[in-house]
């Protein structure tokens, strides 16, 4: 009798840690970067061409 006892507990045990293994996870979509807007004259002069 505690033999089968010791093997239902390891079959729990085995189970939750399953269970636990193979939750989803969650996805997450790679969003589009903004378009970037185009930095007019004064700006480019402002900041410089690399800010831009």
């Amino acid at each position: 009798m505690k033999r089968i006892s010791q093997f239902v507990m390891a079959g729990f045990l085995t189970l939750s840690l399953a269970a636990c293994a193979t939750q989803a996870q969650p996805v997450y979509q790679d969003l589009p970067r903004p378009s970037a807007k185009p930095c007019d004259a004064k700006t480019q002069l402002e900041y410089g061409r690399r800010s831009c």
